[in-house]
């Protein structure tokens, strides 16, 4: 069986190179994630994407300690919750991250949810610049923040997140979102990116075109992630599928396939789920 493709790396802003691809782990369990990492592991991913809300990060650690690949080699992303949004609450965070884990350090540390209602997202990234400054992390981070979210980190601190994760899709394209990324050099990262399975997958433009390619259509999406230059993190816990995600960086789409697929966005409005009155 021929070997898929390694995922290429990304640099963000601390310097730091990120798998463009990694393994999404929510929603499942400890147990449930270990025998997904260690297909994921055999199939050359890196890049592993947890949370405490997850609850998984125990099995994370348990499964990537077993796989016998070094830590360097490794890139392990977690996120904090709200209840410890501030300074000394994120120092807290990644202290318990690291524990369950059981590593020395975080890869990418991200602020889950803004929850402006709180108002202590921009306490929270100074927390995460104090980790970043005393090596406990090696980037720094959000998620499902909008640009009113990132322009007032940016204005009260000076901060800029390496990276964003936010919800993304061919049903949700995040044109504006993504512009402020580029304008401010924020890598965006999607989650949900095969939009949760199901009708975006059954889209005609998504069949014809995974067809034409001999692929399949959650491989016509990934490619479609790459070819904007987005990171992604897709989910699944069959090796198969697993296998098959990671294996999109050796074809390519045509610019028009590109385009057709955009085409299908929906906005903002219709399907995604906004961050000032959502989160965790």
């Amino acid at each position: 069986m021929r070997e898929p493709p390694a995922a290429p790396m990304m640099k963000l802003r601390s310097g730091v190179l990120m798998p463009q691809l990694g393994l999404g782990t929510s929603p499942m369990s400890s147990r449930e994630v270990e025998p997904a990492i260690a297909a994921a592991v055999e199939a050359g991913y890196r890049l592993f994407d947890t949370a405490y809300a997850y609850g998984n990060e125990e099995g994370v650690g348990r499964a990537l300690r077993a796989s016998g690949i070094p830590r360097e080699e490794l890139f392990i992303t977690s996120k904090l919750n709200g209840e410890w949004h501030g300074y000394d609450g994120v120092q807290e965070a990644w202290a318990g991250s690291v524990e369950r884990l059981r590593f020395d350090y975080l890869d990418l540390f991200l602020i889950h949810w803004p929850l402006p209602a709180q108002d202590r997202y921009v306490e929270a990234m100074r927390g995460l610049a104090k980790l970043l400054e005393d090596g406990r992390v090696r980037a720094i981070g959000v998620s499902n923040f909008k640009p009113a979210h990132l322009e007032r980190v940016l204005r009260e601190t000076g901060l800029v997140p390496d990276v964003n994760q936010i919800h993304l899709n061919p049903y949700l394209t995040r044109d504006e979102l993504r512009a402020y990324h580029a304008e401010h050099g924020i890598l965006t990262q999607s989650y949900n990116p095969l939009g949760g399975g199901g009708d975006v997958l059954a889209e005609p433009v998504i069949v014809t075109t995974a067809e034409s390619h001999g692929k399949t259509p959650a491989q016509v999406i990934l490619r479609w992630h790459v070819q904007l230059g987005l990171a992604t993190v897709p989910r699944s816990q069959r090796p198969d599928r697993i296998r098959q995600n990671i294996d999109v960086f050796d074809w390519a789409l045509t610019d028009e396939e590109v385009s057709a697929i955009a085409a299908l966005d929906r906005g903002e409005g219709a399907v995604a789920w906004d961050s000032d009155v959502r989160g965790h």
